[in-house]
């Protein structure tokens, strides 16, 4: 499309002596490969109409090597047919390398350490790593950093059921030891804890005090070398540690990776200081915290220092970005969140676009709905009827062994994956475990499947030739210029941070190649050697389309 632009555009120039930047798109297949309004953009400039304009441009271009048919429809459209060289040559074009040189930071998942992880960090984590790896695709140096809350009123309900447990407040000696925790149990019994803290805060005002105290005690263990008591510390560091523990084998279990953890707790210093500096300035003092009054902007006010002198979430994020930048001096900052943070974030980069800037305008913020299973249950993690993101991917594992007789994690994994980037980014969804594994219709497995079954075509042939014939029938053109859409696709869910327009042309793709193998043999064929190369391309645009969604590709199912 590149090449027929600065044709286009070059034709333009030649003809009417103007500069433009002509549009193209992709019509339906029997209007052609492409088509341009172009005409209509000229008439006002040339005073002619559009149809005499569309006539000359149509017949200086049919005359190029690139194109083999233009036509012209009322009431100045140009529609172009590329010759079958450039449609073979375009399959093996790569993404334009849009993001060279730059560095993108892509902030995603963010778990709060002492909490389970439920099915919207698996959303997220699904999603991150989609765009992350679009902008790698485009060339850019990307940092995949992940920000987490491991202070805050959250641990201190944890942390006080925690020492509940163990007897931490009460007289009697020797006090359990919180390393007598099997492992295999430990993230499952902290997340217990933070449900029991969580009730007993709303509960009972004497606990809500304790709570609020330990808060405070959990602050002071920053830096680190500040612990005052011991033995409180050390339940605080390890229980931290179990939750990144937990984290990094979560992780690991379904192939994201981050290059960075940012804990609120290395944030606070930077939040503050910067708050505090710009009193006056940016905030203001109410009622003895500290606020950004959002009203001057139309937006709310936010409080970023309450009046403990504790940081808000607002001062933890200011710290955040003015970290991210510090570390990485990134072109870009992407940050994925749910959609009920949209408000609080948009104050965040309103304060922040007061003191830098260049970074509120280097910055993101990609929003996204609910994650429901079928019936719509919704998430909550304070009331304890959450749905954990490991048991996302056991009912996706069971659905698929009752489906399909088998079990196969790599399966199930590209099923969930699937089902949840098809989706657009930005309203809520059902996800049903049952649909998201069958083996038929827009589905992962779906998907997954078509790669197998066309790289065992290709394993059963054993053509050495050379191509010979290289003129296209219309199955094989159709399928040829399906698999040279990718580039453009994967360059437009780039610009628009929505993997989901990859999920659907690989949907097109694999319905493109079912239809023409339906309808011509590719072995023992007159034409095998180049029905086989068409195989081949299909397959690794298929294998290259699922890597950029971060979805398994077998090699047997």
């Amino acid at each position: 499309m590149r090449e027929l632009k600065e044709t286009l555009r070059q034709a333009v120039k030649d003809l009417f002596n103007i500069d433009i930047e002509p549009e193209l798109t992709r019509p339906e297949e029997q209007f052609g490969d492409y088509s341009t309004n172009v005409a209509m953009q000229l008439a006002a400039k040339l005073g002619k109409p559009p149809r005499e304009i569309a006539d000359a441009l149509a017949s200086k271009l049919q005359a190029t090597e690139m194109v083999s048919k233009t036509e012209v429809a009322d009431p100045g459209f140009i529609n172009f047919f590329l010759s079958d060289r450039v449609l073979l040559d375009n399959m093996k074009r790569q993404p334009a390398k849009t993001y060279e040189g730059q560095t993108v930071v892509v902030e995603y998942s963010d778990p709060n350490p002492f909490k389970v992880l439920h099915v919207g960090h698996l959303y997220t984590s699904v999603v991150g790593d989609a765009i992350a790896n679009l902008f790698e695709a485009g060339d850019a140096k990307v940092a995949r950093v992940n920000f987490g809350g491991d202070v805050g009123l959250h641990v201190a309900k944890t942390m006080w059921a925690v020492l509940n447990e163990l007897d931490y407040f009460s007289q009697n000696e020797p006090k359990k030891d919180i390393e007598t925790i099997p492992e295999d149990q430990r993230n499952t019994w902290l997340s217990e804890r933070y449900v029991e803290g969580a009730k007993a805060y709303e509960e009972n005002p004497e606990v809500k005090q304790m709570i609020i105290e330990l808060n405070h005690r959990i602050y002071d263990l920053f830096p680190k070398d500040s612990d005052k008591d011991p033995e409180f510390g050390h339940i605080y560091w390890t229980t931290r540690a179990w939750s990144y523990d937990y984290f990094n084998q979560f992780y690991s279990q379904i192939g994201t990776k981050f290059d960075k953890y940012y804990p609120e707790s290395e944030t606070i210093e930077l939040g503050l200081k910067t708050v505090r500096e710009n009193i006056g300035k940016v905030f203001e003092e109410s009622n003895g915290a500290i606020v950004f009054k959002g009203e001057v902007h139309n937006m709310h006010t936010r409080v970023f220092i309450n009046n403990q002198g504790l940081p808000t979430y607002e001062a933890k994020d200011v710290g955040l970005i003015l970290k991210k930048w510090g570390d990485y001096h990134f072109d870009k900052s992407i940050v994925i969140t749910g959609n009920d943070i949209y408000e609080y974030m948009q104050v965040v980069l309103k304060a922040i676009e007061q003191i830098a800037p260049e970074l509120a305008q280097k910055t993101t913020h990609v929003t996204h709905g609910m994650v429901k299973v079928a019936g719509g249950v919704k998430i909550s993690s304070r009331l304890g009827n959450i749905i954990r993101a490991e048991d996302v991917l056991a009912a996706a594992n069971d659905a698929n062994k009752q489906a399909n007789q088998r079990e196969n994690f790599d399966v199930a994994l590209g099923a969930v994956k699937y089902a949840f980037l098809k989706n657009r980014i930005g309203a809520d969804f059902i996800f049903d475990p049952a649909e998201s594994v069958k083996l038929e219709g827009n589905s992962g497995p779906y998907l997954q499947y078509a790669y197998v079954r066309a790289r065992s075509i290709l394993q059963k042939s054993s053509n050495k030739g050379q191509l010979l014939d290289e003129n296209l029938q219309a199955d094989e053109r159709s399928l040829v210029r399906k698999i040279g859409e990718f580039t453009e696709v994967v360059e437009q869910a780039t610009a628009e941070l929505l993997p989901s327009h990859i999920c659907t042309y690989l949907y097109e793709l694999a319905q493109n190649f079912n239809r023409f193998y339906e309808k011509n043999r590719i072995l023992g064929d007159e034409k095998e050697a180049l029905r086989l190369k068409l195989a081949d391309a299909y397959a690794k645009t298929l294998k290259n389309g699922l890597q950029l969604l971060n979805i398994p590709v077998p090699e047997k199912m």
